[in-house]
């Protein structure tokens, strides 16, 4: 995957702009607020359908404007690849893929693939499950679109159920209305998990060789998909135990007014020699650690299509020390990187291909 071009038009502080990165690495320096991650923000808005800073889309759009719009165009190895997204303020998106209206926001998945690193990835290791899971969706939805629309099923289902389950504590409706919404979160819980354990076991594959590799050998990592619900060896089974949890935690429910089980409070498990770094691992592990995933995720990403993603790294290496940064550099070979920093010095080692200066939304090539 390589990406071209990367067109903004009144997206975050830029009034307009379009970014040429070269195959290799190529750097965004500047100093803070200027505008460097905005476009990292953009190509992952392409990447995903969604922001990595915000669930509300509206916050994209520069202000006193009614309307952004962003556009990445790339090349992979089956040929050339466009997304274009524009955003008004009501939240209403118009994508287009290739040239072609598209009326969902799982179609534009997989055309432009990207992993992005970020201080805030850090975070996945120690905060709550929320993040963890978070991360497993981002990466899961752009190697399988059709897990994303049952991530949608699931959550649109949940929201219908927990509603109905405050109607029937007021007394507005019967217990056997959650009849038909046990078993659509049921079929599509289930799909969810399997596609999860999937996940989680592939990646480990890559990451426990990568961590070994970043720690210098000191350091074993694990990881482990902790579903919330009853996981079988085949979906139909599993199905059938989802559906005899939700039945067995009916009254529960109905008393707290909201689902407690299913495949929205599931986590992974992330373990360091044995121990859960969840718990126990230092700031340098945590660190290793969340460098190891995405390092990690690349690799997977390479196995299941036959090329890389695209590497975004938003100010990482001031969070590194200077043998993590030296791991990550020597695993830029071969992989598209866009790198934002404020201090250059910290790119030491890097081969850098192409060098903007960004200051008040506006790049500028040095060299030129």
């Amino acid at each position: 995957m390589r990406i071209e071009s990367i067109t903004l038009k009144n997206f975050r502080n830029y009034v307009q702009a379009c970014i040429q990165p070269c195959e290799g690495v190529t750097v965004l320096a500047g100093a803070n607020a200027q505008g460097k991650t905005n476009v990292l923000e953009a190509i992952h808005l392409c990447c995903t359908g969604r922001s990595h800073r915000t669930p509300r889309d509206k916050e994209m759009i520069r202000a006193g404007q009614d309307e952004c719009y962003v556009k990445v165009a790339g090349v992979r190895n089956d040929g050339s690849h466009e997304v274009e997204v524009a955003i008004g303020q009501q939240g209403r998106r118009r994508i287009k893929v290739n040239g072609a209206q598209v009326s969902r926001s799982g179609e534009m998945l997989g055309h432009i693939t990207g992993v992005m690193f970020s201080p805030e990835d850090l975070r996945m290791i120690k905060d709550g499950p929320a993040e963890r899971r978070r991360f497993i969706d981002m990466e899961l939805s752009q190697l399988r679109p059709r897990y994303y629309y049952s991530l949608q099923r699931y959550n649109r289902a949940l929201k219908q159920r927990n509603a109905l389950l405050k109607e029937i504590a007021a007394g507005a409706q019967r217990e056997e209305c959650l009849d038909p919404w046990d078993s659509a979160l049921a079929f599509t819980g289930a799909e969810i998990m399997h596609l999860r354990k999937w996940f989680v076991d592939m990646l480990l594959g890559f990451a426990a060789e990568v961590h070994s590799d970043v720690s210098g050998g000191s350091e074993r990592l694990c990881l482990a998909y902790e579903p919330d619900a009853r996981l079988c060896s085949i979906p139909e089974e599993t199905r059938d135990a989802y559906l005899t949890g939700l039945t067995e935690k009916r009254a529960s429910d109905i008393k707290r007014q909201a689902t407690c089980i299913g495949v929205h409070r599931d986590d992974m498990g992330v373990f360091i020699n044995g121990d859960d770094a969840r718990f126990f691992a230092s700031q340098g592990q945590v660190r290793t650690c969340a460098l190891s995933l995405k390092l990690s995720e690349i690799e997977m990403m390479r196995a299941d299509s036959g090329e890389a993603p695209v590497l975004m790294l938003d100010d990482v290496m001031s969070e590194l020390d200077p043998e993590r940064r030296r791991q990550l550099v020597k695993r830029l070979n071969g992989v598209q990187t866009i790198i934002t920093c404020t201090d250059r010095d910290d790119l030491a080692g890097a081969d850098i291909g192409r060098l903007f200066s960004v200051k008040n939304a506006v790049l500028t090539r040095e060299g030129e």
